[in-house]
């Protein structure tokens, strides 16, 4: 995820990771169909930002040459519990330096959102371009205006969920939103309980910028995109203002 300086801004920790493997052990069929649906048997396929596998796995399932890269060493070694034969590298994405360009890229779950900075956005975005062939077809999701969340002063229970050791594993956060960024704050705390006793405590200062309609494609535009589509759902509808949850873009090099 995003480094910004000496701190880790929107990294999964252990218990970050713990959580997100219980809620999240499966991609949802109909953003795996969408993925899917741009992959052709026999390309190269990169998935930046791959986490755990979820989306990985099945790819790697169905038979598709894909490689994986993701700046979290736990997301990482989760992902290599379920594939270990998968071909992923830990690695900020500014610093990856494969020895193959690619046909097809993909990035799920909005987490290009979770480049907060317009700056470094534009520099992964050029990035992501010099890793494609002649052609390639770079998909995405980011987050819209529309999944703004209420304004918290304080932290407040979110998630709880229990652990296969029985522990009780719970997510505490707050939000706020700065309009003038379009930033979403949402610092969280996890803590690992064994009944009333704390085990293991991990902050997480997890940001998104939320998009205005139009606003990325003309990034995409900036830094030389071609044919941009923008949808607002997985069965592929175009969007046409920012009311949706989530844009996703489609666009070659």
């Amino acid at each position: 995820m995003e480094k910004v300086g000496e701190q880790r801004q929107n990294y999964y920790g252990s218990l970050c990771t713990e959580m997100y493997e219980i809620l999240h052990a499966e991609a949802p069929r109909d953003e795996l169909a969408f993925y899917l649906s741009f992959a052709g048997k026999g390309e190269k396929i990169l998935e930046p930002l791959c986490g755990s596998g979820r989306f990985l796995v099945p790819f790697l399932k169905r038979g598709f040459d894909i490689s994986g890269v993701d700046l979290s060493e736990e997301m990482l070694e989760k992902l290599k519990q379920k594939a270990p034969a998968a071909k992923v590298v830990q690695a900020d994405i500014l610093e990856f330096a494969p020895q193959e360009k690619f046909h097809y890229i993909f990035i799920t779950s909005g987490s290009m959102s979770l480049f907060t900075d317009i700056d470094l956005c534009k520099e992964i975005l050029c990035k992501l371009k010099d890793l494609l062939l002649p052609g390639g077809r770079l998909v995405f999701a980011v987050d819209t205006i529309a999944t703004r969340c209420t304004d918290d002063s304080t932290y407040k229970e979110a998630i709880s969920v229990k652990t296969k050791e029985g522990f009780d594993l719970i997510l505490k956060s707050k939000n706020h939103y700065d309009e003038q960024s379009q930033t979403q704050f949402s610092p969280g705390i996890y803590e690992l309980y064994n009944g009333t006793e704390l085990l293991q405590s991990e902050a997480m200062d997890f940001q998104t910028h939320l998009y205005r309609f139009g606003e990325m494609q003309q990034y995409l535009q900036e830094v030389g995109f071609r044919e941009i589509t923008t949808y607002t759902s997985f069965s592929k509808e175009i969007a046409l203002d920012d009311r949706g949850e989530m844009f996703l873009f489609v666009c070659r090099c």
